[in-house]
């Protein structure tokens, strides 16, 4: 048996922001809760770390952004055997104004880490707004979460390195590096450029794609993840899982992957 931890569920609707017309009418909380366990019973995922999603509308400016932070921490306590911690978010474009919600997220709400996904945050993942909210990040002991989806120009993965590089001190989750043939290759690459950075399983389309990276770097620095959406963004069955398990790596490897690596980079009792 192996434990298996997800590192990467957003909660949230992106129809709208996604140019994906009308979502569907919204569920009760606990529908939507109930929907994403029985994913995660279906896949054999035993916990998840949750995020909200980027496309949250923000017309209140850092109230809505507020707002979205104190779901989460809420949305964790619901079904905290399941929810094993959550991260928060912090838009650079509030400036020094936003540097508090990194203070708040780690005081106030307990939040394990900070996320960025720049597609949805109108800057660059290199630029000094976000350096000063991983600087922020780094001093509060919150993990930074870097979303580096392939064909998005802002989130390219020579600007994770970059930002890698520079705060190499600071343990960074990559997400979604493997979402396509070409950036899986260059992940091997930038890892071996920035030995902190560690990557997450999302968006791969198989496990064929990652396991070079395995051989190249070696299991701690990969994460299992799956970029699960709200419903009915989700997804029924995540093929990669039962990838890991079936690849010819030892057990010891597996184990790190599945679920011991992100324990240990948030701080997470064993289940």
């Amino acid at each position: 048996m192996f434990e298996v931890l997800d590192c990467h569920h957003h909660v949230g609707d992106v129809h709208g922001s996604l140019g994906l017309g009308p979502g569907a009418v919204k569920e009760a909380a606990d529908g939507e809760v109930a929907a994403r366990v029985a994913t995660m019973d279906r896949n054999g995922v035993d916990r998840a770390v949750v995020i909200p999603g980027h496309g949250y509308l923000r017309p209140a400016g850092l109230a809505d952004t507020r707002r979205v932070n104190d779901a989460i921490a809420a949305y964790r306590d619901a079904v905290p055997d399941r929810f094993a911690a959550a991260l928060g978010i912090v838009e650079p474009l509030y400036g020094p104004a936003g540097l508090a919600e990194v203070d708040r997220i780690a005081d106030e709400l307990g939040l394990r880490g900070v996320s960025l996904h720049t597609r949805f945050q109108g800057v660059s993942t290199d630029s000094p707004l976000v350096r000063a909210v991983v600087e922020r990040c780094a001093e509060r002991g919150l993990v930074p979460f870097l979303h580096a989806l392939a064909e998005v120009a802002d989130e390219a993965l020579w600007k994770v390195q970059r930002l890698g590089r520079d705060f190499p001190e600071t343990t960074f989750v990559v997400l979604d590096a493997f979402s396509s043939f070409e950036q899986a290759r260059q992940a091997v690459e930038v890892a071996e450029v920035a030995p902190n950075l560690v990557f997450d399983t999302s968006l791969a389309y198989t496990f064929d794609l990652i396991e070079p990276f395995v051989r190249a770097h070696g299991a701690s620095r990969l994460v299992f993840g799956t970029d699960l959406y709200s419903a009915p963004l989700g997804y029924r069955r995540t093929h990669v899982l039962g990838q890991v398990l079936e690849a010819d790596l030892p057990d010891e490897d597996k184990r790190l992957i599945l679920a011991g690596n992100i324990r240990a980079i948030l701080g997470l009792e064993a289940e």
